[in-house]
């Protein structure tokens, strides 16, 4: 299936769920060869129909990972899958954008779809705050268990770890 056609199936599967979609074409390596990168954002209901709809094209679509971020008023995480991957040549990147409310970051696990989500949406509750819905395993990958609950390394706002971080212009001369 061509990106292209990728691109349509999404639109056409998820529907009014589909806030943007657009696809980007970079040319890549010595060769210049055309990659295909599809950015979708989508209503944070819909992240599972996303992940099945992915499986639809190819069993087995590959998470690549689940990256986050704070953006002021909502921690966005972006999916990032590829399919067509036992192909080098045809792989094409898909990326699902979801945006959660800073007053409600719950969204659906999908590591019942993916079991290698298990590790990235941990990392998203240590980091960012959000909570998975039907994630069993809640328990801290990269942060120590005496780091204070409630605070987020990612985050930008209140909740960060401002008050933990060393403002060494503060300190003065160490010598």
């Amino acid at each position: 299936m061509k990106a292209t056609d990728v691109l349509e199936h999404i639109k056409d599967r998820l529907g009014d769920a589909v806030h943007e979609a657009y696809m980007q074409v970079r040319k890549v390596g010595v060769s210049k060869r055309e990659r295909y990168h599809i950015w979708v954002k989508i209503d944070r209901k819909k992240i599972r129909d996303a992940v099945n709809c992915l499986a639809e094209i190819q069993p087995y679509p590959h998470l690549c990972v689940i990256s986050g971020y704070d953006d002021g008023d909502n921690v966005v995480l972006v999916y990032h899958f590829v399919i067509n991957y036992e192909t080098k040549k045809e792989a094409i990147s898909v990326n699902f954008s979801v945006h959660l409310p800073k007053n409600d970051l719950c969204i659906d696990t999908i590591t019942d779809l993916i079991p290698g989500a298990l590790i990235t949406e941990r990392e998203k509750i240590e980091m960012l705050g959000v909570d998975f819905i039907g994630l069993e395993d809640k328990r801290r990958v990269f942060l120590p268990d005496d780091f204070p609950e409630g605070v987020y390394p990612w985050r930008r706002d209140e909740k960060g770890p401002e008050k933990m971080l060393h403002k060494l212009y503060e300190v003065g001369d160490r010598e």
